[in-house]
This record gives structure tokens, sequence and C-alpha cells, in this order.
């Protein structure tokens, strides 16, 4: 009898230590996440509608946001084989319309969890420049990307517009 229990203990125990605990992310993907400002630091609010798009590495372009509206922050994703990804931030209203590039410069670093989990990397943002048809200027807030989607890692000023 105790040989049965203590057999069957043993087993419960081994069971029990194999279970990970390691809670992997369903989504290894990281994202950067752009807040609009006005000159003087307030949350602005985006009244043209504004698409962005992205090279793939294959060379087609991919739209990340759509025609998107009354926009005053938004996420985009980060790649993980390239040291530059460009973003293609198109404006237009029922008059006018504008095309600016966002290019940001990063270092890719492997980010392990466990042997259980997907690989996945963080980055480093070193750099990131703009071209100025609508877009005054981008500010890097935050360096590290990494799965924390609560703050900013850019401040996006717009030229004034009507």
């Amino acid at each position: 009898m105790n040989c049965k229990l203590i057999a069957c203990l043993s087993a419960i125990v081994c069971i029990l230590a194999a279970c990970s605990s390691i809670d992997c992310p369903m989504n290894n993907r990281v994202y950067t996440k752009y807040a609009l400002r006005t000159p003087d630091g307030k949350t602005d609010t985006l009244k043209m509608e504004m698409t962005i798009s992205t090279n793939r590495t294959d060379g087609s372009d991919s739209v990340l946001i759509n025609k998107d509206t009354k926009v005053t922050e938004f996420s985009l994703p980060i790649s993980n084989a390239q040291p530059r990804d460009s973003f293609f931030v198109e404006l237009a209203s029922e008059t006018k319309s504008s095309l600016d590039t966002i290019i940001v410069s990063k270092e890719d670093r492997m980010h392990f969890e466990s042997t259980d989990c997907a690989a996945s990397y963080f980055h480093d943002i070193t750099a990131v420049s703009t071209t100025h048809h609508a877009i005054d200027s981008v500010v890097i807030k935050k360096h590290n990307v990494d799965y924390d989607t609560s703050k900013n890692h850019f401040y996006i000023y717009f030229t004034p517009r009507n």
C-alpha cells in the first residue's frame, strides 16, 4: 500500500514539475507607437484621411493603415530583417493631398523568453528622419521597442494646416 502511494505521489510530482509556467506571447511581433502633437505639446487630432504603407523585403508594398480619420495616435510593426524601416504617410482631403516618408533606423536584439516560445526580436531606435510635405518633424520619445505598447516611441508634429 505504501509503495503504491509513494509511486502515485511521485508520478503527480513529476507531472507538475514538467509543466511550464512561462506564458509565451501569442504574437511575438513588436510595434512602435506614434502620437500626434501640436507645437505646444498637446494631443493633435488629424482630420484628413491618413493611409500608411511600407515596402516588404520582397519589394512589394503593404498598406498598414487605410484611410483612417480623427487620428491622435497609431501603431506600426517594426521589421526584424533590415536596419531601416520606411513608412509612406499619405494625407488626403477633398482638396489636397501630400505624401511623406518616415525612415526609422534601428538595431535588432534577439529576445529569449523560453525554449517553449518562438524567437522574437526587440529593437533599439537609433535615428528617425522624414520628408517635410505635411510632417514638420518626428521626435524619438522612447528608444527601446519591446512588448510594452503603452508608451509612445515617437511624437509626430505636422506643419500648420486648415
